[in-house]
């Protein structure tokens, strides 16, 4: 496996309330991989093909993907469900943080090769915690197989 610059921690996320605390968390596990923030899935897939408003990014796919499922214009599942279709993304992590405690939402998630589903808690502190542990995880000490 090629080593290069750290690749970038992707949130998926509409909520500007739940996207804050989400890229402090991460902040606060001191993880130095750039942190990308967009509010919704078709700005997911726009960002992962590098077309429209990112038509000009640069860099490699992102290390994980932290993915929140309601959303408007497209929602995670929806996202998920292309990301499994293209061959460049099947292997991807998905980190799925909901608030959604819906049996459909977790089953689908999981039969479309989600990597894992957190359901963000009410309280503050844990949220944190389970974020700042999932961003070192997933970014770090995870390693996907090549794509070759």
């Amino acid at each position: 496996m090629k080593q290069g610059p750290l690749r970038t921690i992707l949130l998926v996320e509409d909520s500007p309330v739940d996207a804050e605390m989400t890229m402090d968390a991460l902040r606060g596990a001191n993880l130095a991989n750039p942190i990308t923030h967009v509010e919704d899935g078709v700005d997911c897939m726009d960002w992962l093909y590098a077309r429209g408003a990112f038509a000009q990014r640069q860099g490699d796919d992102p290390a994980v993907v932290l993915l929140d499922i309601k959303m408007p214009r497209m929602d995670g599942l929806e996202v998920l469900t292309l990301m499994r279709a293209d061959e460049r993304f099947r292997r991807l992590p998905v980190v799925i943080l909901s608030s959604s405690r819906e049996e459909s939402d977790l089953v689908r998630s999981w039969d479309l090769g989600v990597n894992a589903y957190v359901i963000k808690p009410v309280d503050v502190a844990q949220f944190f915690e389970a974020v700042r542990t999932l961003g070192q995880f997933w970014a770090v000490l995870n390693q996907a197989p090549d794509s070759e």
